[in-house]
């Protein structure tokens, strides 16, 4: 059996909501677009969340339901700004958590990263540097959680032929 949501049958009043999930969506938002336009798009998550408290239906938690709103903000204002790239300076710039994590030389993995499909980074960037679940993936991304799945295996499969030294290769 795989993981669930706790359901809620309601969300925390506004200045709760956004005490307690403002710093996520922040840094999520700045990790999309960068960090002039994130404070921006953070606001605009919480406004549209405000105006559509009523589709909450409590099937997700409530900072899943609020990640996927901030992603909508943010594909809108990258389509609407004609940029396309993740800024993926923005998701490598906390420091590695143990020296195994140190193995691989940054600018290696950032063109590993930027080699990947839309679709195939934004399941491996969700999965590892936010630290979410499948199904809060599937909830934010809008795919079924085997979609969410496969796409991590098959982005898995190309980083792995990208970062793997050629046999006989000296790294």
């Amino acid at each position: 059996m795989g993981w669930s949501f706790r359901r809620t049958d309601r969300l925390p009043e506004n200045a709760e909501l956004v005490a307690a999930h403002y710093p996520a969506v922040l840094r999520f938002c700045t990790r999309w677009v960068g960090p002039v336009e994130a404070p921006d798009l953070a606001q605009e998550t919480f406004m549209t969340a405000f105006r559509s408290r009523a589709g909450f239906r409590g099937e997700c938690e409530p900072q899943t339901w609020l990640l996927g709103i901030a992603r909508n903000q943010c594909r809108n204002w990258r389509r609407k700004s004609h940029r396309t790239e993740t800024p993926l300076e923005e998701w490598m710039d906390t420091p590695a958590p143990s020296i195994e994590a140190n193995l691989v030389d940054g600018h290696v993995l950032k063109a590993a990263l930027a080699s990947l499909s839309d679709e195939h980074r934004e399941v491996v960037l969700l999965h590892e540097v936010e630290g979410l679940r499948y199904a809060e993936i599937a909830v934010i991304t809008g795919v079924p959680e085997g979609t969410v799945k496969s796409r991590l295996h098959h982005a898995f499969r190309h980083l792995r032929t990208h970062l793997m030294p050629a046999p006989g290769a000296e790294r």
